[in-house]
């Protein structure tokens, strides 16, 4: 028989109520009564209907996550991030695929984040930079926290540091000795793409080598622009010896293209992606990438967003730069 709000009350000893104020996290229940309904509530294994609570409560007790990345692991980390933070902290989780470049995506947004009664809301990137956007979210009173490629410490930001981490990856490939290194860039809608571009540019000046425009193509962020964009490094006359992807999947298309031309990895050509997706771990050779901890960003994102929006003092901003991982398509002493 399933256990109800009114049984957690009677064994507690106390009204339905407060059990309710109690298990919505209303401040002024006392210390003593808090302890005795979360004991009844574990004793009975108590599980309130999130759902129906957001409905009933004038508190809102779901908050959104909303995205416009075509990379499904990416996605799925996001989501697995925010909903441990959720769970624990006695929310739902809405979750609402978009495309940014559609006219009305703001208004779009604006009337979602309403109809769903929503705490708050998560935005990554490309929807995250957008300062209509923002503009709009303020305007409405609505909690929000983005996620931005860079470097900071705003209050309601996470960070990650993609041009600190694309740099280096690149002097990992000089290090290699590679001195032509070609660059596959992901969509330019996405500031982490120019983040990334602009750091693999920094690693060659500061080895003093040439940037050569010819070994930048611009791509997406697809496995189908990897193999186009390697495809139209390799048949240069004079074709690079090291080839830096904005991602794992655009690495593992040009690494695909590349074992087709029958090029040896990493002795003829050297390939690294970033983020340290499945993509990664499941080519051959596995790729030397940069690890992106998205569930660990995405768990800073939600603790940060509920935070603000009880009135709690926040956890401290934190910006999260990748981490260099060598593997075989780099460097063929490793694994």
């Amino acid at each position: 028989m399933k256990v109800t709000i009114n049984d957690v009350a009677k064994l507690a000893g106390v009204s339905i109520k407060t059990v309710s104020r109690v298990i919505n996290q209303e401040v002024g229940v006392r210390q003593a009564t808090l302890d005795k309904v979360m004991a009844a509530v574990q004793e009975l294994n108590y599980q309130p209907n999130l759902a129906a609570r957001n409905l009933a409560s004038s508190t809102a007790f779901a908050i959104g996550f909303i995205y416009d990345n075509p990379n499904a692991y990416y996605v799925i980390d996001m989501q697995m991030g925010l909903l441990s933070v959720c769970q624990k902290q006695g929310y739902e989780l809405v979750i609402r695929p978009c495309s940014s470049s559609e006219d009305d995506i703001v208004a779009q947004t604006l009337s979602w984040i309403q109809k769903s009664r929503l705490a708050g809301v998560v935005l990554t990137p490309p929807l995250s930079e957008r300062e209509d956007m923002i503009s709009a979210l303020d305007n409405k009173g609505i909690h929000y926290v983005r996620i931005l490629s860079g470097s900071g410490r705003q209050a309601n930001c996470v960070f990650v540091d993609d041009k600190s981490a694309a740099e280096t990856i690149t002097n990992h490939l000089i290090e290699q000795g590679h001195q032509r290194i070609g660059f596959i860039s992901g969509g330019k809608l996405h500031k982490s793409t120019l983040e990334r571009e602009q750091g693999y540019k920094d690693a060659l000046k500061q080895h003093q080598l040439p940037i050569d425009e010819t070994l930048v193509f611009d791509g997406e962020y697809n496995f189908d622009s990897g193999v186009r964009g390697a495809n139209e490094l390799l048949k240069q006359a004079n074709p690079p010896t090291a080839i830096f992807a904005c991602n794992d999947e655009i690495a593992a298309g040009a690494l695909f293209a590349a074992r087709l031309q029958q090029v040896d990895i990493p002795n003829q050509l050297a390939i690294a992606g970033f983020e340290d997706s499945p993509f990664s771990r499941q080519t051959w050779p596995k790729l030397t990438t940069a690890h992106q901890p998205n569930q660990r960003i995405a768990q800073h994102a939600a603790e940060l967003l509920l935070a603000s929006r009880k009135a709690k003092t926040a956890p401290t901003p934190l910006s999260f730069t990748p981490e260099l991982v060598i593997r075989s398509s780099s460097n063929e002493t490793s694994t």
